[in-house]
């Protein structure tokens, strides 16, 4: 299934219910919840009272993205905030496998994010208990950054990966992400896509229609 996943942090916090709306009723599955600390990342970006507030906005997923420095410590908070699914990166976590199983066992979807420069190995003894892999496109931090073109080979290599070992899993794709690349993206394995300025520059719900019409392009193959 290919989801389209708006990043929030590209959203007008003026009208942040409401463009949350006019994504999700264009057809966004998924709310992308960039949660970063200034330590992991250079920027400080919200927390769970954010989180707490515009889970009342919809029924989606939210699909939150801790770009933050040992995410263990907060698992249970961003549970309990009303997180759906929590992606942690491998290079935040001195226990990956025991942050993984903190997100299991808060009754949670798992993901773990790469940045561009960490090699897919990082997650051999972990792959199969993963819902979800992100490949970062850009490295993490801002906004409105082209996509780096070697990650697209990298995710042909996570899902060809995933095909060997018998593994069904999500592969998300965040950075640089806009409905011009977007079939692009879809083919090297990728089918929950990130967009951040590429939703929320401009007109909302017919920057959402775009990657919709992509996507049912792409299903129509």
């Amino acid at each position: 299934m290919l989801i389209l996943s708006p990043s929030i942090l590209a959203a007008d916090f003026k009208r942040l219910g409401e463009q949350i709306a006019e994504t999700t009723q264009a057809g966004a599955e998924y709310i992308h919840l960039d949660v970063m600390d200034g330590m992991f990342v250079p920027q400080i970006s919200f927390g769970m009272p954010v989180i707490e507030t515009i889970r009342g906005c919809t029924d989606k997923v939210f699909d939150v993205h801790l770009m933050i420095e040992d995410p263990g410590r907060y698992i249970e908070a961003f549970a309990k905030a009303g997180a759906d699914i929590i992606t942690v990166h491998a290079e935040a976590c001195t226990h990956l496998d025991r942050v993984i199983g903190q997100i299991k066992a808060a009754g949670k979807k798992a993901g773990v994010a790469l940045n561009p420069a960490t090699p897919l190995c990082a997650l051999d003894y972990v792959l199969d208990g993963l819902d979800m892999v992100l490949i970062m496109t850009v490295n993490p931090g801002f906004g409105g950054q082209k996509l780096i073109p070697y990650c697209l080979q990298k995710v042909k290599d996570l899902r060809a990966l995933c095909k060997k070992r018998g593994i069904q899993m999500d592969i998300q794709v965040d950075g640089g992400i806009k409905a011009s690349n977007t079939k692009e993206v879809i083919e090297a394995g990728a089918n929950v896509l990130v967009g951040g300025s590429a939703v929320f520059s401009g007109d909302v719900a017919e920057n959402t229609k775009a990657f919709m019409d992509v996507f049912a392009q792409m299903n129509d193959l």
